[in-house]
């Protein structure tokens, strides 16, 4: 597949999901994007989710189509015409619409429109509005209604539309037709095509994109054998930018095979700018856009594509097949695109511009030969756009170098800029590039060129670019590192720039450290401002503090920087931590002590600060004048007294709020504190008592108050206080307080208004106080009914004027108590009836007349009864009382009840019926049903039969009725007759009922007598009414109710009343005799029948439902078919057939249904018909049946079921003819029905009418006739087909006929195994061997043709395997054979398959297992090349055990690739004689200086004792335990052997020991040179007295000479004037003076005192050095440990200065003035006390 351009695979498959093949088929399965894939079943909508697995989503929805939008999981349904739209997510309905025709196709062109296609136009839906679809064009007459719809586009800017069709055309060709509309233009173009697609390209030299459109073009009118074109056009474009992009028509391919082939879709990969063609027949063509040239064409599939998408993130393709759901995925293969070009198409040109468009590899070569072409002829911009495209390829440093040199023409740029400019032109240049260009740009004073192109990000950012703009333009410089990630650069850039505030952040977000302390302690002293801003940023870090608080506060102010000081703790201090309580309270204490009290002031109101020590504070604030808040620091009541001396400096506001703070004590202490001062407080004090009036309580403040005689401060804190108070003991006293300051207005609104005080205390109170205006008292007695004691205090005090106040202002409603009371008195009646009279209609009339009369004194309301009447009252109060006065006065009572209407019936009622029982049924009556009770019983209680029968009657009213008819329920349930109620009975029959003429009456006396249930007396009734004669005696509703009382009192009378009774409702009626509850079936049988003859029913229509009705009644409730049957031959009506043929359905007789339908000609039960029929297997009767229904129907199980029953009674020659005539039969499953059954000649015969050949061959082979199944299989060419009809030739031993099916089979590589599974389970192992041979002579063999017959060959042949590798490697399935070789034991085979497949691990262990595969080149050359470098130690033992004599060639081998110390330990595990075997190899080896190596090399060179070996090899190779050897050799029998131990020794830097050894061989040359290279004093001088000890002169002369520098004078002079050493020892002495004197001579001259030119530059010098390092830069660094900052000690900062002592940190010393702790003052000279003494 890697070199295939396009990989085409299996995503999933829609059937293994569980969708049915019936729905996966266009218009039923839609997939709108590569989110989902949505199948319309037949019950269900099944959604797949291929984002999320491709999981399953089924939902219980009836639709015929479904579509999901592309990007949300909105879902389209269609059903008939009417259209729903649904948010899945938000489960609701979005919108809907009915279309007014059928929708043939629809399509979302985008995630907000849905496109709605009929037969005669096109219309779009919005989705985010509300209203109904928009017509956008009419379809052209070329895509008329006989074009089928498979494909709608939108162009991308939405302003051209694309429709395409497909129809029928001659000679069975399929035509396609588009219409190409313009939505601006309003216009379209017809075009002769099968697909197309819109697609936005960028086309090289222009800055706009190219909208284009390709399409497929095949006109019905080309002649035969003509390609079909591609075309590329631009559409839409300005003519003012230009003329439009377009392209040549290109032929496509088409093979040979495919001539009636055409496009099904048409997908457009806007990644890449491909276009996938893909054809009903299966093959896939793939166009480059940009020149509508034809990249690669293959078969991708056997079935068609009906379906497709594009994944617009990978480019992808898409496409479901129909039927098997096979969801296909194309894509491009971009390593392989370009070689497949060069070496299959042979289009360089094309494989260049495609390589440099999509940056794929292939062309690399093209690229170059194409760039020398170019710089060799001179045009430079032709090279300089060939780089520009070739993606990296050529884009290296070499490149720019050869631009470099090309020289330049006269009048034109430098050959670079013009490549730079090329590349700038196309794309973003690289790190090398960009530097390149900035050199000559910068140099030429450009820099806004380079500003431009890094905001047009053309230049790649790099530390090296950042340094080049750097000198230039610092801002610049630091966004080149910022974009470069340069992060000790760019904060470089910051402190030039100095933006301080941006170091810490920007060091934050990218994870950079650095050494803030020494950055800090160096802007301190230069830029204290600075210092500030990245302090600030250091507190403020993520993730904590990147400096010590204390320590840089304490720094800010050594150098007396109070603001500084104060702004950097601010900003530490704002996350108000516990543990910076200390920081806090000294923060504070600077700005209250060092004279900014208002800076601590605006601190303390900002609060932003709470854990410092506030008692300290509120002293420091008390000392400062700062009153306020002083007191607010403090807890103490004797402080707050204290501060509170000075309220009156406070601001009142702060007053108040304070008292919220305190205790409910200490408030109370305060208040009276400051009230016992005068009254300049009280106002004051009054504002805390109104606003902590809850807090402190009333009566304590209350209290206070008294206390101060306080009154008119009382009256105002009460005032406040009493509309929101719910305390009474407040409302109480602010009445109390208002009567004493005379505010008796305010006492009574309190008194009127307040709920809240205790009513009999203010009465009280009120009554004691004898107040001059009784008006509080009034209110409080009105309002908390005490009017009898106000009505009694007025009275006694002679307030009269107050009570005729009171009754006529204040409450009239209570005019009956104060009246009721005035009696109780004896008040006078005349002033009585004043008040009266003044009150007027005010008074409550039902309480006076109650008062009135329990006084008896009723009689004197009458005047007052009478005025009220007289002004028009309709008060049922004053009527009823007037009413019992006339009635009690005998004033013609009947007149007043008949006439009033304004008395209440059930007052007067009962009062008239101890008078008169008809003057109380007279009031009840005028009651119009709210006295229907009291009117029943005072009628039974004194025997008003007649009347109340009367009155029943004419009121109509059904539960009146119910009251009196029903009967009345007695113990246990039962019901008792009333006797009452039978005269009542008697009286309504006998007297009220025959005297009323007015039909609602009688109706309504009717259905009372049905609901109270007393049909007895409801028959008689209605015999009286109906059949006796009256008024009534045709009506039918009583001729109804007549028949229907009888089914239910007495059925034995509905057949009379049926016979006698004409008008009623024959169909209602007969329905209920045949209901369950009646069974009186004959009875409604007779009803039909009556009302189905002429003289009852006129019309014809009607007649006939009469008698179906009553057919009905035989076959279904009496079930007498044998009776319906005669009756059905009387009327001879097809209605009544058909109703016969139903029923003798449903009884299991389908002969006699089928004879009754075909009387009745009425084919709508065919399917019941039919399956009756095939279970009775009667299909001889059937048949003409069938050929009845056909007449009418068009229905395909009609046709379908008519097949089947010619096939079952083998009436071949009527089934062909049918078959081959019109018909709508499913032939395919009705053929399926009859292969399944055995009927295989049926079978043939429909299967080659639809020309299923893969069913007709299966018939063939069961009929023995296989020729005429191979040919029957070659038409259907399917896989399956030809693997059954192989098998039955086989089976057959049809051997040549079986092979030529096998050979279509093997082509798939699926079925191989299963063919060679069957051929090998027959035994006809020869005939399958042949069969693959033959196979691989195929046009499109595979590998697995190749691979299955070197697997036979293994099993069968094992003589052709190693030929049958050799030749056809590259097309095996290597690991299959290679196992098959394996289990066959052949071996050089397997080897040889594991070498040419790179599978070196395998080769090289199958010929270390395997003797007989074992060869050495081929083991040699498979041994470097394995990747498991274990199996090269393995190689190492099975050489040195098999193959001992070529160890060293493999050693040769394996040089560069094993690990040497491993070998060398594997060989020393093995035995010395392998070492010995090894010894070339160490030696080859010991150039690595390794250990092992070293050590094993060294001792074979011991063993053989070839010291100068040794001692190479010690000098050339020093890894290895030098130690040991040399301990090793220093006991060794040979001198030199020693000498190398000491030499080592001395190496190491054992002197001691070497010298020692040295002794002992007497190698004094050795001694001496090792004390030299020792440089010790003391070993030196060792070795000398031991050479006077042994008194070897010459060597004690030498040694002076050799470590003259390391000998002290005394010891030489001691040891020689000793031993009489004076002429070994001269020499020495001499060469010592002589260096002692030129050592002085120096001193002195550098100790000369200095020239006055050479004073002045110290002085200069000095100067510098006491700046200690601050005048430099200051030190960025990548972490590092925190250097203590400077203290440095500004003038006038000491004495009474800001203490730091308590900051805890103790001062840095300072050295000789300013400088930095452990730096010398001086500029670095020491100071006298330290000079080393002389």
């Amino acid at each position: 597949m890697a070199a295939v351009p396009v990989t085409f695979n299996e995503a999933l498959n829609l059937q293994q999901l569980g969708i049915p093949e019936a729905s996966i088929k266009h218009g039923s399965t839609s997939m709108e994007s590569d989110k989902w894939i949505v199948c319309v079943e037949p019950n269900q909508v099944t959604m797949v989710d291929l984002q999320n697995g491709a999981q399953v989503t089924k939902r219980p929805i009836q639709a015929e189509a479904a579509i999901m939008n592309p990007v949300t999981n909105v879902l389209a349904l269609r059903s008939g015409t009417t259209l729903q739209i649904f948010n899945l997510d938000a489960k609701a309905k979005v919108k809907s619409h009915t279309l007014p025709e059928p929708l043939v196709f629809w399509k979302w062109t985008s995630v907000g429109n849905l496109a709605l296609v009929t037969a005669t136009g096109v219309y779009h839906w919005a989705l985010e509005d509300a209203n109904p679809p928009v017509k956008v064009f009419d379809r052209h007459q070329t895509l008329g209604p006989n074009t089928q719809i498979i494909n709608y586009r939108v162009s991308p800017d939405g302003k051209w539309c694309l429709l395409g069709g497909i129809s029928a055309g001659a000679g069975g060709a399929v035509n396609g037709n588009m219409q190409l509309y313009s939505i601006e233009k309003k216009v379209s173009q017809p075009l002769e095509g099968h697909a197309a697609a819109f697609a936005s390209i960028k086309i090289v030299g222009r800055d706009d994109p190219a909208q284009v459109l390709v399409f497929h073009e095949k006109k019905a009118s080309s002649p035969p054998g003509e390609p079909p074109k591609i075309f590329v056009m631009e559409i839409g474009r300005d003519p003012s930018k230009g003329a439009p992009f377009r392209l040549p028509p290109a032929a496509i391919p088409v093979p040979a095979d495919a001539v009636t082939d055409f496009p099904v879709s048409l997908c457009v990969d806007g990644k890449n700018d491909i276009a996938y063609l893909l054809t009903k027949m299966g093959y896939c063509y793939v166009f480059d856009i940009h020149s509508a040239k034809t990249m690669y064409r293959a078969k991708v599939t056997q079935d068609t594509v009906f379906v497709t998408c594009v994944q617009e993130s990978t480019g992808a393709v898409f496409g479901i097949t129909v039927r098997k759901g096979q969801v296909l995925r194309l894509q491009l293969n971009g390593p392989a695109l370009v070689p497949y070009i060069t070496t299959t198409l042979r289009d360089n040109d094309l494989a260049i511009k495609v390589a440099g468009r999509l940056g794929l590899p292939g062309a690399e070569n093209l690229y170059a030969a194409e760039f020398e072409r170019a710089i060799g002829s001179g045009n430079v911009l032709e090279a300089a756009k060939l780089v520009a495209s070739s993606g990296n390829a050529l884009r290296t440093p070499a490149t720019i170098a050869r631009f470099q040199q090309i020289p330049a023409q006269p009048g034109q740029p430098q050959p670079v800029f013009q490549y730079f400019s090329t590349l700038l032109e196309s794309g973003r240049l690289n790190e090398q590039e960009s530097i390149e260009l900035a050199k000559p740009v910068l140099q030429q004073g450009r820099p806004q060129l380079m500003e431009k192109w890094l905001k047009d990000d053309k230049l790649q950012c790099s530390e090296a670019l950042g340094d080049l703009i750097m000198p230039v333009d610092a801002a610049m410089a630091l966004s080149v590192f910022l974009r470069a990630e340069c992060h000790a650069k760019a904060i470089q850039c910051f402190v030039q720039r100095g933006e301080y505030d941006k170091i810490v952040p920007y060091a934050t977000s990218v994870g950079f450290k650095m050494d803030y302390s020494t950055m800090l302690s160096q802007l301190l002293a230069t830029n204290p401002q600075g210092a500030l801003d990245l302090a600030k940023g250091l507190v403020s870090a993520e993730g904590g503090p990147l400096i010590d608080i204390q320590a840089t506060a304490e720094a800010f102010l050594s150098s007396n920087r109070v603001q500084e000081t104060t702004a950097f703790l601010l900003e530490a201090l704002k996350d108000n931590k516990s543990e910076h309580a200390y920081l806090q309270t000294k923060l504070l204490e600077i700005n209250l002590i060092g004279g900014a009290p208002q800076v601590a002031d605006a601190i303390m109101q900002q609060g932003i600060l709470t854990h410092y020590d506030r008692p300290h504070i509120g002293k420091l604030c008390e000392r400062a004048g700062m009153w306020q808040r002083a007191a607010e620091h403090y807890t103490d009541i004797g402080d707050i007294k204290r501060v509170f001396k000075n309220s009156h400096q406070m601001n009142p506001e702060f007053v108040v709020s304070y008292f919220g703070k305190l205790n409910r004590e200490q408030s109370i202490m305060l208040l009276k504190d400051m009230m016992s001062r005068g009254p300049q407080n009280m106002q004051v004090c009054v504002e805390v008592a109104k606003k902590y009036h809850d807090e402190l309580g009333s009566e304590q403040l209350v209290e206070v108050f008294e206390q101060n005689k306080a009154t008119e401060g009382l009256y105002y804190y009460l005032g406040a206080v009493v509309n929101f108070s719910e305390d009474a003991f407040v409302h109480f006293k602010y009445i109390q307080s208002s009567c004493m300051l005379g505010q008796f207005k305010e006492a009574e609104r309190v008194c009127r208004d307040s709920n809240i005080y205790i009513p009999e205390e203010v009465k009280e109170y009120l009554k004691g106080a004898k107040l001059a205006d009784p008006r509080p008292l009034i209110h409080v007695c009105d309002r908390f009914d005490f009017v009898d004691e106000l009505t009694e205090y007025l009275y006694l005090n002679s307030l009269l004027q107050y009570v005729e106040v009171y009754v006529t202002k204040v409450s009239p409603t209570k005019t009956p108590q104060v009246v009721g009371k005035l009696f109780d008195l004896g008040a006078n009646e005349d002033f009585i009836k004043r008040i009266l009279m003044a009150v007027g209609t005010a008074c409550p009339v039902e309480e006076l007349v109650e008062i009135a009369e329990t006084r008896n004194r009723l009689r004197m309301l009458q005047p007052w009864l009478e005025a009220r009447v007289a002004t028009g009252s309709t008060e049922a109060g004053t009527h009823n009382a007037l009413g019992k006065i006339y009635i009690t006065l005998n004033r013609d009572p009947k007149a007043f009840l008949l006439n009033n209407m304004f008395y209440d019936p059930k007052v007067l009622g009962p009062y008239c019926e101890s008078l008169d029982p008809q003057l109380a049924f007279m009031a009840y009556k005028k009651g119009a049903g709210e006295c229907d009770e009291q009117l029943i019983q005072v009628s039974h209680t004194h025997g008003l039969y007649r009347d109340l029968a009367k009155y029943l009657v004419e009121r109509q009213d059904l539960e009146l009725w119910a009251k009196v008819l029903n009967k009345e329920e007695a113990e246990g349930g039962e019901r008792k007759e009333d006797p009452q109620r039978r005269q009542l009975i008697d009286q309504i029959v006998e007297w009220a009922l025959p005297e009323s003429t007015n039909a609602d009456e009688v109706s309504c006396t009717v259905k009372a007598f049905m609901a109270a249930d007393l049909p007895g007396e409801l028959i008689v009734l209605l015999e009286r009414i109906v059949l006796q004669g009256s008024d009534f005696s045709d009506n039918k509703n009583l001729q109804n109710l007549l028949i229907l009382t009888a089914i239910r009192a007495d059925a034995t009378r509905v057949a009379g009343y049926i016979d006698q009774l004409d008008n009623f409702d024959a169909k209602d009626i007969a329905l209920i005799c045949v209901s369950e509850s009646h069974m009186l079936y004959e009875e409604g049988y007779s009803i039909y029948v009556k009302f189905s003859k002429p003289e009852y029913t006129q019309d014809k229509d009607d007649q006939v439902e009469m008698q179906v009705l009553a057919i009905g009644v035989l076959v279904d409730y009496m079930k007498d078919l044998d009776r319906a049957k005669t009756y059905a031959t009387q009327c001879d009506e097809k209605p009544v057939w058909s109703k016969l043929g139903q029923a003798q359905l449903e009884e299991k007789f389908p002969a006699d249904a089928i004879e009754s339908f075909i009387a009745a000609e009425d084919p709508s039960e065919y399917m019941k018909v039919c399956d009756a029929a095939n279970e009775g297997e009667i299909w001889t009767d059937l048949i003409p049946y069938l050929k009845m229904a056909r007449k009418t129907l068009q229905e395909n199980l009609i046709d379908t079921e008519l097949i089947y029953a010619y096939a079952k009674t083998n009436n071949l020659t009527d089934l062909e003819l049918f078959v081959n005539g019109p018909n709508v039969a499913n032939i395919q499953s009705i053929g399926d029905r009859c292969f399944s059954e055995g009927l295989y000649q049926a079978a043939k015969t429909l299967f080659i009418n639809i020309n299923n050949n893969s069913k007709l061959a299966l018939c063939h082979i069961h009929l023995e006739e296989y020729r005429e199944a191979v040919a029957a299989a070659t038409k259907a060419n399917n896989v399956s087909t030809w693997k059954h009809v192989c098998f039955a030739c086989l089976r057959a031993e049809e051997f040549r006929l079986a092979s030529t099916c096998g050979l279509e089979v093997i082509k798939y590589p699926d079925h191989v195994d299963e063919i060679v599974s069957y051929y090998s389970d027959l035994g006809y192992f020869t005939q399958v061997v042949s069969l693959f041979e033959q196979g691989i002579g195929l046009e499109d063999a595979h590998i697995g043709i190749f691979t299955e017959l070197g697997v036979l060959y293994t099993k069968h042949v094992p003589e052709k395997v190693m030929e049958h590798c050799k030749v056809f490697f590259t097309k095996l399935n290597v690991s299959k054979v290679v196992r098959a070789c394996e289990r066959a034991r052949l071996f050089s085979p397997a080897v040889y398959l594991y070498m040419q497949n790179k599978e070196h691990d395998s080769a090289v262990k199958i010929m270390m297992e395997r003797a007989p595969a074992w060869e050495n080149d081929l083991f040699l050359d498979s041994i470097v090349k394995v990747r498991n470098a274990e199996v090269m130690y393995k190689a190492v033992g099975h050489y040195l055990t098999m193959h001992p004599t070529l160890f060293t060639r493999l050693m040769e081998v394996l040089e560069e690739n094993i690990d040497h110390s491993r070998v060398v330990s594997q060989l020393k595990r093995t035995g010395d004689w392998a070492l010995q075997l090894a010894q070339p190899y160490l030696k080859s080896v010991q150039k690595f200086n390794l250990s092992p190596v070293n050590e094993a090399v060294n001792e074979l060179y011991v063993e053989d004792e070839d010291y100068e070996a040794l001692r190479k090899s010690i000098d050339g190779f020093n890894n290895f335990n030098m130690m040991a050897l040399a301990s090793k050799l220093s006991t060794h029998e040979l001198l030199e052997f020693r000498r190398i131990s000491a030499y080592v020794y001395r190496c190491n830097k054992k002197y001691s020991q070497s010298i020692e050894l040295s002794k002992n061989d007497r190698m004094w040359k050795d001694c001496i040179d090792t004390a030299n290279e020792s440089q010790d004093g003391e070993t030196i001088e060792g070795l000398l007295r031991f050479f006077c000890e042994t008194s070897e002169k010459e060597c004690f002369c030498a040694a002076l000479y050799t470590c003259y520098a390391h000998v002290s004078p005394d010891v030489a002079l001691e040891l020689g004037w000793i031993n009489g050493y004076h002429n070994f020892v001269m020499p020495f002495l001499i060469n010592t003076l002589r260096h002692t004197h030129e050592r002085l001579k120096k001193l002195e001259d550098r100790t000369a005192p200095p020239t006055e030119e050479e004073a002045a530059q110290d002085s200069i010098a000095q100067t510098y050095g006491n700046l200690g390092g601050f005048g430099g830069v200051l030190m960025l660094e990548n972490g590092g440990g925190g250097i203590p900052m400077p203290t440095q000690q500004v003038p006038g900062a000491g004495g009474a200065g800001i203490d730091m002592s308590s900051f805890g940190v103790p001062q840095q010393p300072q050295m000789g003035g300013q400088g930095v702790p452990g730096m010398m003052p001086n500029g670095g000279m020491p100071q006298p006390q330290m000079m080393p003494q002389m």
